[in-house]
């Protein structure tokens, strides 16, 4: 990675262009894309430090020194991952930053890590010159009386939350300690999301969600400010969702004394696919009609890898060479496995990408993420996946950059300053070398990346 800045001392040099103290730069005659000013031909685009100053056609003249040639190129907002576990795989962590920069990623959110990890990377990652995305996150994942995510045979990244008061005192207590959201789980109990999302709201920090498995999607959901994966929505699709409802309230009791990820797979396992083989029309338009302004995170890499795996696409060996020594061997192999086992049970695959579409045409808005570095997502990289993949749900690719753009900055009502490509706004965008209207595939033609206003070329 190269910083590609032009030092200039205005003592010395008089054709230091400064405005407000500030040395000026310009991305000229370039073609600009992003979700809520459409395409703008031809335009010019000055910025300085972490604000873009200017933006008019480029018939206008410019005295500017520090000019990037845009002509032939096309220019889009800083994109977000949407969902992120910045300290799930400690070996990939130091590594994230470059990596998320390399592929246009300027903003993460993190949807669960234990405070006394993430919190030292997010502040490392956010403070002033830092070459890194900004970090907005949770904390931990905020879980029943067991836990899923509990440090055995996976990552610890969750907490137990067990009554009502211990969920007002632990949101006030990440409120204190900086999180820019919280995130509920899968095993909480109705009684406990309910006062997790009483505090959330008094306090003004957005709510993310898995659809607890004790409660509906059309209760659960309209709560909530996100929802992930499409958690758990195929049980309120299902014509007995009432009666499944039942069952995993009973399940949910554990009699036979099983782990949280062990009792949560068993939900999964004897609900899911029975759910979505007995689909009822009219049942999931009513669950999609209480979902329409919650925000849905899909991670469609992740739900449906089945249907466009990384492993098979030409740049996969290339994007692998990035990463850590251990973590490209281990996932190479992995890769490799997995191409020649096999073809497995595609219905859940199948059913994400449907429900995306069911979704996405009954107006149901999306943010787009990955869950990395879970399930062989490469940092940075796996974003254009989801992207590929939203637009073959349906959407079209303004609105597929719209989820990794626009969206995020909404969510944390950060909309006059991010997601669009606006005089005033923080000076993230990236440079293309074709058309990402054209084919969406083309967000990975990065010519460059400025974020934070650093220009930076890899």
């Amino acid at each position: 990675m190269r910083l590609l800045f032009i030092a200039f001392s205005c003592s010395l040099l008089a054709s230091c262009h400064v405005l407000d103290n500030r040395e000026v730069s310009e991305i000229r005659g370039v073609t600009i894309i992003d979700a809520v000013n459409g395409i703008r031909e031809n335009h010019t685009v000055v910025f300085a430090d972490d604000e873009i100053l200017r933006i008019f056609p480029t018939e206008e003249s410019s005295d500017n020194p520090n000019v990037i040639d845009g002509s032939g190129k096309y220019l889009i907002p800083g994109l977000w991952d949407f969902h992120v576990h910045l300290t799930y795989d400690v070996r990939l962590t130091q590594a994230m930053p470059e990596l998320f920069l390399s592929w246009g990623i300027t903003s993460v959110r993190d949807t669960g890590g234990l405070m006394r990890n993430v919190l030292p990377v997010a502040d490392s990652m956010n403070k002033e010159g830092a070459v890194s995305p900004r970090v907005y996150f949770a904390g931990p994942l905020l879980d029943g009386n067991l836990v899923v995510y509990n440090g055995v045979g996976r990552p610890e990244i969750g907490v137990s939350v067990q009554t009502p008061d211990e969920a007002r005192e632990a949101v006030k207590k990440l409120f204190n300690e900086g999180v820019s959201f919280i995130k509920i789980y899968e095993l909480t109990s109705p009684e406990v999301f309910n006062a997790l999302v009483g505090v959330a709201d008094e306090l003004g920090l957005p709510i993310d969600s898995h659809v607890p498995l004790s409660m509906r999607a059309s209760v659960a959901g309209p709560q909530v400010d996100s929802i992930e994966h499409l958690r758990n929505i195929e049980l309120d699709c299902a014509a007995n969702a009432d009666e499944l409802l039942i069952d995993r309230i009973r399940q949910l009791e554990n009699p036979k004394g099983l782990s949280g990820a062990e009792l949560r797979a068993s939900l999964h396992s004897s609900q899911r696919l029975p759910a979505i083989r007995n689909y009822d029309e009219f049942q999931c338009s009513q669950t999609i009609k209480s979902l329409s302004k919650t925000l849905m995170v899909p991670t469609l890499r992740l739900n449906s890898i089945a249907l466009n795996p990384p492993y098979e696409k030409d740049d996969w060996n290339d994007a692998l060479s990035k990463l850590p020594t251990s973590v490209q061997a281990q996932w190479f192999l992995e890769g490799e496995r997995r191409k020649a086992a096999p073809t497995g049970d595609l219905t859940f695959a199948e059913w994400s990408l449907s429900l995306t579409k069911q979704m996405y045409e009954s107006g149901v808005p999306f943010g787009a993420g990955t869950d990395v570095p879970i399930n062989l997502s490469i940092p940075g990289y796996s974003l254009h996946s989801e992207l590929e993949m939203l637009v073959r749900a349906g959407l079209t690719p303004i609105e597929a950059i719209a989820a990794a753009t626009l969206k995020p900055a909404q969510y944390f009502s950060l909309e006059e300053t991010m997601g669009t490509i606006d005089v005033g706004k923080r000076a993230d965008m990236v440079l293309l070398d074709a058309d990402p209207l054209n084919d969406i595939q083309n967000t990975k033609r990065i010519s460059l990346v400025i974020s934070k206003g650093q220009v930076l070329e890899f």
